[in-house]
């Protein structure tokens, strides 16, 4: 499992590509930096790309389901950019986790992905 965050517009915008297979160890190092920028901003942007990406250990599963608990109104766009159908079902599957407006994009048009994010 690796992973890159960004932030982009001072933190506003949180950009986290994800490959491999997600791990709890993983949530431990990536969720404070983006639970410091709701903590500054109130609320965020978040951009998750998945490249060769293999879904979730049951403890990241678990993980994020806290972290959507938490963050369920903090975050205002969700972005999702992948490579399969499933990741695009992923989208979907998010909804009702979340008050977020919440895009699947395909990883070819990853451009489109960081101007939706971004509008305003």
């Amino acid at each position: 499992m690796s992973y890159e965050i960004t932030e982009i517009a001072e933190g506003k915008i949180i950009e986290l590509v994800l490959s491999g297979k997600l791990t709890g160890e993983a949530y431990e190092q990536f969720v404070p930096v983006v639970d410091a920028q709701i903590e500054r901003w109130g609320k965020v942007r978040m951009m998750v790309v998945l490249t060769d990406f293999h879904g979730w250990d049951a403890a990241a599963l678990w993980a994020d389901t806290k972290f959507a608990m938490k963050h369920f109104s903090d975050i205002e766009r969700l972005a999702l950019v992948g490579e399969s159908k499933w990741e695009a079902g992923m989208a979907t599957f998010c909804k009702p986790f979340t008050k977020a407006a919440v895009k699947y994009f395909d990883l070819a048009n990853i451009e489109d992905a960081r101007a939706w994010i971004q509008e305003t």
